[in-house]
């Protein structure tokens, strides 16, 4: 316990109410005096009491260290385990502390004490993944998994995220590692976050340097450690806020020290792995500002505005202004957190966030029977349909609304798909892609926004074991701003007059059903599937005329913009000019129009018709960086390296932070022999992105032409590490052989049958991931 002046309990009692003490009128007896005297006793006691607890109350062990920190570090030392170095005490994370030393646990001030004067954001934090990033089962289960067949001083790679007093105390060892703690059921608490002295270069797992935890600053600037009294806070605001606010905390770099991730050698003793890429998702993405390469413009956005806007509280709170918070409920996509704690309010938060306008699903165009030309954009151009006809319909998928990729993360437990459905007037079903089956497993040949993970010998990891991936069998998403296109394929029944309908949806799990049973036991009740986005269309037999777009719709010319982006990421580069072309046609005065023709035809490697279109793209516009960025490219490919110099140049000052422009421009450098030049824009490159393989190669190499052997050595080792194991497509290709319809989803222009989907509902074994793997991985028990 620690206590205040004692004047700080004492005022509060000068402020009771003077009716408590007025005396009795003169006509009332001595008992009723006697009465109402012990009454005002007991209720000044009381209110003393109260006063006394809210200024005296006890903390959890250690709010105020009473061992000095050296002294704490000193002795966890002695029976720590250092399997990476006795100099890297919380590898394989990147965590540190600004003193290098251990702190403990006690040193943190609990969420409850912050509680008191902000119960609002109390409130938010308790429903919050941050709050149960430790105590929920899905992490838990997978944890203890790692540390069963790898050791507790493996998962310190995952800790430092999700339980980081856990990591810093030291306790993540064998004879000091336990469930039961105080901070296990606080996760990352508020003294967590707001104890950051620094973020590193963005290379996730923990890339921050913890601090003093602090509430409260003392004169001269320097942290006081632990909990202090209340009324110290009150009496010293500025200093308060100065403890627990920098100004980095409102950046995205400060999200990405843990929203950012690799799996690293020390980790799998395999190799360097990607693994959760939420920053440079981002960073390449319109809402960033950082990048000219998106197809669209958006308003300006960090991780913050989405996942920390502000909202109304009735709760009292002093960071409250008019009535306003900062969310701290960080609401993303988690809906299986609130659901096992029935949380009512962040799992209707959290669907509201999911079809926040997120997506937009277009049932574009349709091929009919032998038809070569897509027929759309459907809705604003008639065709005619008969009985019998295969429909081949193109549903367009644009990520609109997200500042990353669809499925962040991983994607191997998490579970988006496209469910396409076509009904006759009666209800019947013609065609049912990526329904989820009566053993609550999806539909496997279903077009699904997931990536599934294999370990070294080609089994399907399925328990989220990221210690033994060595590839993706599949990885699918859309990036922000892109989309994607998928086909599907259906007769029109002979004898049946319609009309149909066609409904594609995108869904989204939190998790999928193998992981979920695998937690819970396979008599959990189903986890919720959240409708993100949805669009139906009716087809006639006859003729299918033009109809009025319905609200939300994206206009004509979108319309074709997504369909060519689409084709363009399918490397369907005739079809992409075509869709641009229509662009061009309904704006001519969009210069991107004209811009993306050229990129099209680059991408087709048809460098004279790319450097004519985007000639006509930059006339219109000739400070877009975006166009600058793709005629430097192509002039490049045509030997004029100047030319492209130039352009890369303009770009870089329009976009400084641009990792794209400043590879570009270091590799034309290079190509000129001007490898001072080459080695400074690649190192520009590595200030903003750490793990550019490309940066990494051309710097080996430039260093060495530049005498510098040991910096060449050190570029090498990492090329070495981070690149694409060539061994890996073994297994890859062994797993693709076992299951067919995996590899047919590895194409991008599959289409998906009426036939494939009825085998679906059909088969004995539903889902390739059904069943366990028929061997099991070295170290990986399941």
């Amino acid at each position: 316990m620690h206590c205040p002046p004692l004047w700080a309990s004492c005022t509060l009692l000068c402020v009771i109410p003077n009716r408590f003490f007025k005396k009795p009128p003169p006509k009332q007896g001595r008992n009723m005096q006697f009465r109402r005297t012990l009454f005002q006793a007991g209720t000044a006691l009381l209110l003393f009491a109260g006063c006394t607890f809210l200024f005296l109350r006890p903390t959890h062990a250690g709010s105020r260290p009473a061992t000095p920190q050296t002294q704490y570090s000193a002795a966890v030392s002695k029976n720590y385990q250092y399997p990476f170095g006795s100099d890297k005490p919380f590898s394989p994370s990147y965590a540190s502390t600004q003193s290098g030393q251990f702190i403990q646990p006690g040193a943190f001030p609990t969420a409850e004490y912050c509680g008191h004067c902000h119960q609002a954001s109390y409130h938010q934090w308790r429903a919050s993944l941050h709050s149960n990033s430790f105590r929920e089962p899905y992490y838990v289960k997978n944890v203890d998994l790692l540390k069963h067949t790898k050791g507790v001083a493996y998962a310190r790679h995952c800790e430092a995220c999700h339980n980081p007093i856990a990591l810093l105390s030291g306790s993540l060892t064998p004879d000091k590692y336990t469930h039961a703690t105080w901070y296990n059921n606080e996760g990352v608490t508020c003294s967590v976050c707001h104890s950051i002295a620094e973020v590193k270069p963005t290379y996730g797992i923990g890339s921050y340097v913890m601090g003093t935890p602090s509430a409260l600053l003392d004169a001269n600037g320097k942290p006081i450690p632990g909990e202090v009294p209340y009324s110290e806070i009150m009496a010293h605001v500025q200093r308060h806020i100065a403890a627990v606010m920098k100004p980095f905390y409102k950046s995205p770099q400060y999200c990405a020290a843990c929203h950012e991730a690799d799996l690293p050698r020390t980790l799998n003793h395999y190799k360097w792995l990607p693994a959760i890429t939420l920053y440079d998702e981002w960073q390449h993405s319109s809402f960033s500002h950082e990048s000219p390469l998106p197809f669209y413009t958006k308003p300006h956005l960090v991780c913050q505005n989405c996942h920390m806007d502000l909202v109304r509280t009735s709760l009292p709170d002093y960071s409250k202004k008019n009535g306003m918070i900062m969310s701290h409920r960080w609401i993303g996509g988690n809906t299986a957190v609130p659901v096992y704690f029935h949380d009512k309010k962040q799992y209707a938060e959290t669907v509201k966030n999911l079809q926040h306008d997120r997506l937009n699903v277009d049932l574009f165009a349709v091929r009919l029977n032998k038809d070569q030309q897509w027929t759309g954009p459907l809705g604003s151009t008639g065709f005619t349909l008969k009985p019998g006809d295969n429909v081949q319909l193109a549903v367009v998928i644009q990520n609109k609304g997200i500042g990353h990729s669809l499925v962040p993360e991983q994607r191997d437990i998490l579970e988006s798909w496209v469910q396409f459905v076509v009904k006759d007037a009666h209800g019947r079903v013609v065609m049912n892609s990526g329904g989820i089956l009566p053993n609550g497993y999806v539909d496997p040949n279903a077009h699904s926004f997931v990536a599934q993970m294999l370990d070294a010998q080609g089994n399907l990891l399925q328990h989220h074991e990221v210690w033994l991936k060595h590839t993706n069998a599949v990885g699918y998403t859309i990036q922000s701003g892109s989309s994607t296109l998928v086909r599907y394929q259906f007769q029109i029944p002979e004898g049946d007059p319609g009309p149909f309908t066609v409904t594609a949806k995108v869904n989204y799990r939190h998790f999928d059903q193998v992981f979920a049973n695998w937690v819970l036991g396979t008599g959990h009740k189903p986890l919720p599937v959240t409708v993100m986005a949805s669009r139906t269309r009716t087809l006639y037999l006859g003729q299918n005329k033009p109809v009025p777009p319905k609200p939300g719709d994206n206009p004509d010319w979108m319309r074709w913009n997504d369909f060519g982006i689409t084709l363009l990421s399918q490397q369907q580069y005739g079809e992409a000019v075509y869709a641009f072309e229509q662009v061009a046609k309904m704006r001519p005065d969009y210069d991107r129009a004209w811009a993306n023709i050229g990129i099209a035809y680059y991408n087709w490697e048809k460098y004279p018709e790319a450097a004519q279109y985007l000639a006509k793209a930059l006339a219109m516009n000739p400070d877009s960086a975006r166009t600058l960025y793709w005629q430097a490219l192509t002039f490049r490919n045509q030997a004029k390296v100047p030319e492209a110099i130039a352009d890369l140049k303009k770009a870089a000052t329009l976009f400084p932070l641009s990792s794209d422009i400043h590879r570009e421009l270091g590799f034309s450098y290079y190509q000129q022999h001007e490898y001072k030049l080459a080695e400074a824009q690649y190192q520009t490159v590595q200030s903003i992105n750490p793990n550019d393989l490309a940066a990494h190669y051309i710097l080996g190499i430039v260093y060495s032409r530049l005498g510098n052997r040991a910096e060449a050595a050190k570029q090498e080792k990492l090329f070495a590490d981070q690149k694409l194991d060539p061994m890996a497509d073994i297994g890859m290709q062994s797993y693709y052989a076992k299951h067919p319809a995996i590899a047919d989803e590895a194409v991008p222009w599959h289409v998906h049958t009426e036939a494939e989907a009825m085998q679906s509902w059909n088969s004995p074994t539903p889902s390739a991931k059904t069943a366990p793997p028929a061997t099991v991985a070295k170290g990986g028990a399941r």
